[in-house]
């Protein structure tokens, strides 16, 4: 950007004397611009990484532009050239372009945009990709993205030149029928049309294709990032337990990430926004100049006052007008579009959830109390809903209003200048078609306001997301609980150590325990003393508490819950998770089956299906067993992972760990007294005067393990 900012400075000075000593005024008018741009340029070296592709384009055209507008206004252009001769306002517009982003960069709405766009822009991943018909060619993915950024602006600003081009041809064909000159007509037709009309179609397939690979590949790799920060050491689990955590996190992650980069099936996103904006920009600078060149000797209606670009102020103010109203009545949609999403994440994950839980429901015939919780959740969707009509038929009815008058507004200001004789048809045309431009591009607020609004709710939920998943990371960082042991150390330490609840109340201390390696413990006590939230305090995930937990290193760890995840797939998926369902011959995950009490299942790995729904809970649990067995943990926590299980079985069960497990201490929380003869130690959560339980060892009968 130096670079950029020193070239667009030397740009400036040298039109700025070009123009005082060369007689060109709007050149110097363009030097003294360009030298604002360039100190704009130089500021933009710390600013967003997004807005600053868009920076750069601006400063190079303003250098590119800038130097022949000076040869123009100075006399250097080419003769023969004439034609080609670039609009003297061109850098002008692409200096201010560039002074405007830089100005923008710095509104609270813009670096929330931009904080989630340049993690893409940024990034120091390396990708491919492939220009027809050259062969595929890697570099890093940001060099890529901002390539494609810059060859879409490109093209959408030569598209902005086709259309002002085609305007001059409407008029001339216009005035050709007018004056029934066919020649011209059939000229202008197939020599003029014809020609640019194929230019811009193409442009537009091609713009289009470039457009539809870097939306796929930007929202892959944001996708990614989320989900990597979302599951990132446990960042989810946490997430869940701090108060106020975002919503429904699925919906962010697979939807508002898609319609943040461009709008999704409907709307707009940040791309499309943006480059919509560069274009209406284009539009509204190249057309405000033809417009003001038609209407420069326009009077007021009744009066023989001359307006320099009178049509260009009636568009302004006509503008201006439509703008402000839409903002006053549409102010609401931002927060009724948030709880739109809400609302229907809401109810969507209800129905998920009833699907999952629909035997439960079944054998409890909650059908009813089911039905009820939709209808009041599918209320506040229909709530929602009709706040949103009542506030968009407000807007509607403004906005068409509005909209029926605008194409006439030129016609009836023209009208008495053609009646009149003092223009023809095709300039008619041309300046109702240029107002319709201009106007068109200072109403853009009016036109895409509920897209805008519908845009700013994605923003705020996906910032929202991505402080909730701040909050979660920093309460993993804040509460050290975890320590990792010394070297050597083969047994689980707990030293003053406090256990909390998310809401601050201490449920568990202990002052000094110590699990030894290869001796099977019991922990038993009553429901709430905190036993599940030891488990997960060794495991590293609960936050909430202070003191320490030294750990074995280097040794792994595997907990079993009481109710297992099974995710849907295959069985083998479901019985080698979390490992891949490759890291296992079928031989070994047949084994592990049928030591686990369920050779029914072993002809059946590579079925898909919701294993959580097929299998009971006790099947669920010993295919958790099995998962254990082939992946042979250091140390395997069991949290009632065997409670669903009739006591043959569990015994069986914990037989098996024993025998093909020699090498792996298992620590068990139960509460049947069997369990007991399974494990070398029991420790009891002991209550205390102030609502702590703290562990303490019982004695231990001889076990019956062996038996």
């Amino acid at each position: 950007m130096i670079l950029l900012a020193l070239m667009v400075a030397a740009t400036a000075l040298v039109s700025l004397a070009a123009g005082l000593f060369g007689g060109a005024p709007l050149v110097a008018v363009f030097g003294a611009i360009a030298g604002a741009s360039a100190y704009a340029t130089f500021l933009a070296r710390g600013m967003s990484s997004f807005l600053k592709i868009f920076v750069a384009i601006f400063a190079a055209e303003t250098v590119v532009f800038g130097l022949a507008a000076t040869a123009a206004g100075i006399g250097l252009w080419p003769a023969s050239l004439a034609e080609y001769r670039l609009p003297e306002s061109l850098p002008i517009t692409v200096a201010l372009f560039a002074i405007l982003v830089v100005a923008v960069s710095h509104l609270k709405v813009v670096r929330a945009m931009t904080n989630i766009a340049d993690r893409y822009f940024d990034t120091d991943e390396r990708g491919t990709a492939r220009i027809w018909p050259f062969p595929r060619y890697a570099a890093r993915e940001r060099r890529i993205a901002t390539a494609m950024v810059v060859f879409l602006v490109l093209v959408n600003q030569a598209q902005v030149g086709i259309n002002v081009r085609l305007s001059f041809f409407s008029r001339d064909w216009f005035n050709a029928i007018q004056a029934k000159d066919e020649a011209t007509f059939w000229y202008q037709l197939f020599a003029v049309f014809l020609p640019w009309a194929v230019v811009f179609v193409t442009s537009a397939v091609i713009e289009f294709v470039v457009q539809s690979m870097l939306i796929i590949r930007w929202r892959r790799w944001l996708t990614d990032h989320f989900v990597g920060r979302w599951l990132d050491g446990a960042t989810h689990y946490r997430m869940s337990l701090v108060e106020g955590g975002a919503d429904n996190p699925d919906q962010r992650i697979a939807e508002d990430v898609n319609r943040f980069i461009d709008g999704g099936s409907v709307g707009y996103g940040i791309y499309s926004f943006s480059i919509l904006l560069i274009s209406t920009l284009s539009s509204l600078v190249s057309f405000s100049i033809v417009l003001w060149g038609l209407s420069s000797n326009f009077t007021i209606p009744g009066t023989e006052v001359a307006v320099p670009g009178f049509l260009f102020w009636v568009a302004l103010v006509y503008a201006g007008f439509g703008t402000a109203v839409t903002h006053l009545i549409g102010r609401p949609l931002v927060r009724l579009s948030f709880e739109r999403q809400r609302y229907e994440a809401d109810f969507r994950f209800s129905l998920a959830r009833l699907r999952e839980y629909g035997e439960q429901v079944a054998l409890l015939a909650g059908e009813g109390a089911e039905r009820t919780s939709l209808g009041q959740r599918f209320g506040g969707i229909i709530r929602n809903y009709l706040a949103l009509v009542q506030t968009r038929k407000r807007l509607t009815i403004f906005t068409a209003a509005y909209g029926q008058m605008s194409p006439f507004i030129p016609y009836i200001v023209a009208a008495p200048f053609y009646f009149a004789g003092k223009i023809q048809l095709g300039t008619m045309s041309q300046t109702a078609s240029a107002f319709g431009r201009v106007e068109a591009a200072l109403t853009f607020f009016v036109t895409y306001y509920v897209s805008l609004a519908d845009f700013r709710s994605v923003l705020d939920r996906l910032t929202s997301f991505d402080a909730s998943i701040d909050r979660g990371r920093a309460l993993g960082a804040a509460t050290p609980l975890l320590a990792r042991g010394s070297a050597g150390a083969s047994e689980v330490a707990l030293s003053d150590l406090e256990v909390a609840l998310p809401d601050g109340r201490t449920i568990l201390t202990a002052p000094s325990l110590q699990l030894a390696a290869r001796q099977a413990a019991l922990l038993t006590g009553p429901s709430g003393s905190g036993k599940s939230t030891l488990f997960r305090a060794i495991a590293g995930i609960w936050p909430f508490g202070r003191g320490r937990i030294a750990t074995p290193p280097d040794r792994t760890t595997m907990l079993l819950p009481q109710r297992p995840y099974i995710p849907i797939g295959t069985l083998r998926a479901a019985v080698t998770y979390p490992g891949a369902a490759g890291d296992y011959d079928e031989a070994t995950i047949r084994a592990a089956l049928e030591a686990a009490r369920l050779p029914q299942l072993a002809n059946r790995l590579d079925e898909e299906n919701s294993w959580a729904q097929v299998l009971s809970l006790g099947e669920q649990q010993r295919l958790a067993v099995a998962r254990a067995l082939l992946a042979k943990p250091d140390w395997l926590f069991l949290d009632e992972a065997t409670a669903a299980l009739d006591e043959p079985t569990e015994a069986e069960i914990y037989r098996t760990l024993r025998r093909l497990l020699p090498g792996t201490t298992v620590v068990s929380i139960g509460h049947r007294g069997t369990l007991a003869a399974f494990h070398d130690r029991r420790i009891d959560m002991r209550p205390g005067q102030d609502g702590r339980f703290t562990p303490a060892d019982l004695p231990q009968p001889a076990p019956l393990a062996a038996q």
